[in-house]
């Protein structure tokens, strides 16, 4: 049997940050991993899915080269090669994680790890049983794509976002049902590569959880870029056959709509890793397959945590990061910050990108906010139009009697990395004059940012 201070559950963004921080308090710290170290995210999600768009994305600038004055012949993409690529940045980011373990001396236990009494996990690993004890011990262990109930992904003509990443042939006709984040980014994805996309939402826009503005603004985008959005609708049979996917689609107006295409890809959410690791005998509460939490991610049993997508939303990489490292400060008997979740960014990395952080406009009338609205292009922007990336805005949201930033809404190019400043301000709870009165360099796409505060307030420059 080994002994630690700590031993988490899953090797995620989550957990082998949560470790790592563990290591340098002095905490004896061991990781369990059933199957790759940097979980969903490093091998299967955040990391190669931005490969594979990266890739897209130049595949798409190669193809409107003459927007910039040049020439490019014969122009062609090869998937197998993008996928190899995609793969490679993988695998270079579990192998750095190797490494990190390493340097940080904490043990790394590969198996199937399981709660069996209080500060005790079993491994198991090809038959054989570990035992390993520890006074805390943090459950990371994610989540998974949810599938549909009726059609279950084969990985052949059904694919979950994981067959999406390994095609095993390209779609030419694709369907994708749900618009969340992971829809998009995916619909974009194979848009570019030339495949015919549709996107069914049952919600009445699409990226729904995003502010209006966005949603309406990215729907006329895609649907520019010729695919076909289908909004408050719903999928009443899916069946794959040899040749592809038969489909019936109800549409918001109740009429069934046939469809016959290549592959389909669904993503309606997902599923909580919490099946046979033992919660039940030690009598873990959760909500919807959740585990339940308190603001510094305690479980309901002393000495057992919960961080990331096992727990409640956003389930977001970040997220669960941040979630490690507070769990593992309270364990070590400091007192770290709890997370406020409306300071949490969300991004989603489609063509053109999206960014938010905060409340949208609708939210924040709801919670009974007095607002002003500032609105920007990127038109208005002398660094967009040199760039060739004149589509998109920025919005921003504040509170009229206090002059707080209630919330932030970007889309256009490189949106995701201008969001920061906005989230290092509602962090720091700027408020109106303090954005007003900082420098942003010229030229720059983040100047939108400031015109959008300015715009709010009655004193935009450039619009």
């Amino acid at each position: 049997m080994s002994n630690y201070d700590l031993i988490v559950l899953g090797s995620g963004p989550g957990g082998y940050v949560a470790a790592i921080r563990a290591a340098q308090l002095g905490l004896k710290t061991a990781i369990v991993e059933r199957e790759n170290l940097g979980g969903i995210c490093l091998n299967w999600g955040c990391i190669p899915t931005k490969a594979l768009l990266r890739s897209a994305e130049i595949y798409h600038y190669m193809q409107h080269a003459g927007d910039y004055g040049l020439t490019a012949a014969n122009i062609s993409a090869d998937i197998d090669a993008v996928v190899k690529r995609s793969r490679g940045v993988a695998k270079q980011l579990n192998q750095g994680v190797t490494h990190l373990m390493k340097k940080n001396k904490i043990s790394v236990h590969m198996g199937d790890g399981k709660l069996t009494a209080p500060g005790k996990l079993s491994v198991t690993k090809d038959g054989k049983v570990e035992e390993l004890t520890a006074k805390n011990i943090i459950i990371a262990t994610g989540a998974r794509a949810r599938d549909l109930p009726f059609a279950p992904a084969d990985g052949k003509r059904i694919w979950t976002y994981r067959h999406a990443m390994v095609p095993p042939a390209m779609p030419k006709k694709l369907l994708v049902i749900g618009s969340g984040a992971i829809g998009i980014e995916f619909a974009s994805f194979y848009n570019d590569m030339g495949a015919e996309v549709t996107v069914v939402e049952m919600m009445d826009r699409i990226v729904p959880v995003e502010d209006a503005d966005v949603s309406t603004f990215l729907e006329k985008s895609l649907k520019k870029q010729g695919m076909t959005i289908m909004t408050g609708a719903g999928v009443e049979s899916l069946k794959a056959t040899a040749t592809g996917v038969s489909a019936a689609i109800k549409g918001k107006d109740g009429a069934i709509v046939n469809g016959e295409y290549s592959h389909c890809i669904v993503a309606i959410g997902i599923v909580p890793n919490t099946e046979n690791i033992g919660l039940e005998t030690l009598g873990i509460t959760t909500t919807k397959g959740h585990i339940d939490t308190d603001p510094m991610c305690r479980t309901n049993v002393p000495g057992v945590w919960a961080i990331g997508d096992v727990t409640a939303p956003p389930w977001l990489a970040h997220k669960a990061s941040h979630e490690g490292v507070i769990a593992v400060e309270a364990i070590a008997g400091g007192h770290p910050h709890a997370m406020d979740p409306k300071n949490i960014p969300g991004c989603t990395y489609c063509h053109p990108q999206i960014a938010s952080v905060g409340l949208t406009e609708a939210k924040a009338k709801e919670a009974g906010y007095d607002v002003k609205v500032g609105n920007f292009p990127f038109i208005g922007n002398g660094k967009a139009i040199a760039l060739g990336e004149a589509e998109g805005f920025i919005k921003t949201v504040f509170d009229a009697k206090t002059g707080e930033l209630l919330g932030a809404h970007m889309v256009g190019a490189e949106v995701t990395e201008l969001i920061q400043g906005y989230t290092i301000g509602k962090t720091a709870e700027l408020v109106e004059a303090d954005f007003m009165h900082t420098v942003f360099p010229h030229p720059t796409l983040s100047e939108m940012m400031h015109e959008s505060v300015l715009g709010a307030y009655g004193k935009m420059l450039h619009m």
